[in-house]
């Protein structure tokens, strides 16, 4: 009879979850089950902050759309970590987040780095467990997969105290759970009623979002625009699930992208939400004709009428829903009589979607200095023009200025922060990615002051042989609260708005990689082809115009502002 230890079980249940990577921080609390990593064939990915290893985590389930595995050690290295799981919440990311506390025998004695952690990120995540006995090891670790996978995908926090990953039982009495979900719900009678209302329809839209993506739902979704002949936009996660390229597809959703977005939910009579939430992205649902008809289908009935009153909400899985549509399309033959119908619709709307993106064209192509940050955004657009070209934005302004420009053509190759906001994620989404899917190109565009925040990883990078580009929108400062406070108040507050010069490229070449400085337009190609080249973690640092003014910048001016 064999025994084992609670931090031997921890890592063998990981091993049999095939999980590939960990992105962690070592500590005390965690090292009873990095010892039995070590042989494994499962990489612990170290990095230089906690909050980095979440994020890269994040990164990591956007990408695979599996439960992604991130592990911290107690107390600061915890709470170091609720960022990137409250990111991950927001962006409905699978993940578990595993972390070590202080021993039950050593609660309330002022032990080292000991709190409780577990009521502090409840709200954060899908459920919290803690495990106090190590026969139900395996039992908690089962339970914290498929909790994050399973319906609408989230984190889940998982926690061990020290001694029990210490304490050695017999392997026979560690209890074994392991179930895997595959039921995909899905509204065959809603999938008929949503049928019937576009029937009736004379301008309907559909916004594809996160759930497609984590549905695996692309290839529905790309059929059920040609048999209906419908519009699309897509927005989050849900970018590239219909190649932007797609006649059926007039990129993303949001108003303040330039296109055609605006002028269809201005007159649209129906507008089919899947699988993403009615947010400030679209002014909490007010941005849509308020005489349009709205179907919303989500996995989670709670999200289902926030905001906006919904004539036909459906609870399903997106594949299925979409499976069944397209299905149902087929056997009464209206693929052709749908398409027919939005003919002139879609005619309409490609004139507008050109008379949207012509007022930015000025913009796209300037050969003004400073630079333009929409001429930098383009150019970048323009260089990352292969399929599986990955793309990563952070940055207040700067993430507006690559989501008003980005093509997306194939899904998952795209990251940004999302509706959470959360400004940081730029070097561990694009260091995740090039770990993940070391073949292909990876590019970062970040703002100069949110470049700080993890700007170690950096480093880490380099001594990982991680040759990813990062492209930094240089405009001396937290552009996009220093355009809000000129707006809102009449002048930016200097504390807080104003960075100034740095040369961030030399701080990298510094730590052995290698740096550009850009300060002219025809300048950007040119260092985007050398640092590519180079094969090494690289730095250009754009300068570009600080007085301009995204509509991110406009929209925050007005964040909490009272209506006369």
């Amino acid at each position: 009879m064999t025994t084992v230890t609670g931090g031997q079980l921890v890592a063998e249940a990981l091993v049999e979850k095939k999980v590939e990577t960990i992105f962690t921080l070592s500590g005390g609390h965690i090292t009873p089950i990095y010892q039995f990593l070590e042989d494994t064939d499962i990489t612990l990915f170290d990095t230089r902050h906690e909050q980095a290893a979440l994020f890269m985590a994040e990164a990591w389930g956007k990408m695979t759309r599996k439960p992604a595995v991130a592990m911290v050690t107690a107390g600061p290295g915890f709470t170091n970590a609720l960022t990137g799981v409250a990111s991950a919440f927001f962006s409905n990311t699978p993940m578990v987040l595993i972390a070590g506390c202080v021993g039950l025998e050593h609660k309330e004695k002022l032990d080292l780095q000991d709190m409780f952690q577990d009521p502090v990120i409840a709200p954060m995540v899908k459920k919290t467990l803690v495990c106090q006995k190590t026969e139900r090891v395996l039992e908690f670790v089962d339970m914290a997969f498929r909790i994050a996978g399973s319906g609408r995908p989230g984190p889940v926090y998982l926690e061990f105290p020290v001694d029990v990953l210490n304490t050695v039982i017999e392997r026979q009495a560690a209890r074994k759970i392991e179930t895997v979900i595959e039921s995909k719900p899905v509204d065959l009678v809603g999938a008929e009623k949503m049928l019937e209302m576009i029937g009736a329809a004379e301008k309907p839209v559909v916004i594809a979002g996160t759930g497609i993506w984590q549905a695996g739902a692309e290839a529905e979704l790309t059929a059920f625009a040609e048999q209906t002949g419908l519009p699309i936009f897509t927005t989050l996660s849900g970018r590239g699930t219909i190649p932007d390229t797609h006649p059926q597809c007039f990129e993303g959703a949001l108003a303040i992208r330039p296109g055609g977005a605006f002028a269809a939910y201005l007159e649209t009579d129906l507008v089919v939400v899947l699988g993403t939430r009615i947010s400030l992205y679209y002014m909490f649902g007010d941005v849509f004709n308020p005489a349009a008809k709205m179907v919303q289908v989500d996995i989670l009935p709670e999200e289902i009428g926030r905001n906006r009153h919904i004539d036909l909400p459906i609870v399903s899985d997106l594949k299925a829903f979409l499976g069944a549509c397209n299905s149902m399309i087929a056997d009464k033959g209206l693929a052709g009589s749908l398409s027919k119908r939005f003919a002139g619709w879609i005619e309409t709307l490609r004139k507008a979607d050109a008379d949207g993106k012509a007022p930015s064209q000025a913009q796209w192509e300037s050969d003004a200095t400073p630079i333009h940050p929409l001429r930098l955004a383009r150019e970048v657009d323009r260089f990352m023009d292969r399929d599986d070209d990955i793309v990563v934005a952070d940055g207040g302004d700067t993430t507006t200025w690559m989501g008003m420009t980005r093509t997306v053509k194939t899904p998952g190759r795209y990251l940004d922060y999302g509706i959470f906001g959360s400004l940081g994620v730029g070097l561990p989404y694009a260091v995740a990615a090039k770990w993940r899917y070391p073949d292909q190109r990876v590019l970062l565009i970040n703002g100069d002051g949110s470049i700080g925040f993890n700007f170690m990883e950096f480093e880490n990078a380099i001594r990982k042989g991680l040759a990813i580009v990062v492209v930094i929108c240089n405009d001396l400062g937290w552009g996009m609260i220093r355009h809000s406070q000129e707006i809102r108040i009449g002048h930016a507050i200097e504390a807080g708005t104003l960075i100034g010069p740095v040369d961030y490229h030399k701080m990298v070449e510094a730590i052995g990689g290698k740096g550009f400085l850009v300060e002219k337009p025809e300048d950007i190609r040119p260092a985007l082809e050398e640092a590519f080249a180079s094969g090494k973690t690289c730095c250009i640092n754009v300068m570009t115009d600080p007085t301009t003014v995204s509509p991110g910048s406009m929209a925050l001016a007005n964040v909490g502002a009272y209506k006369a």
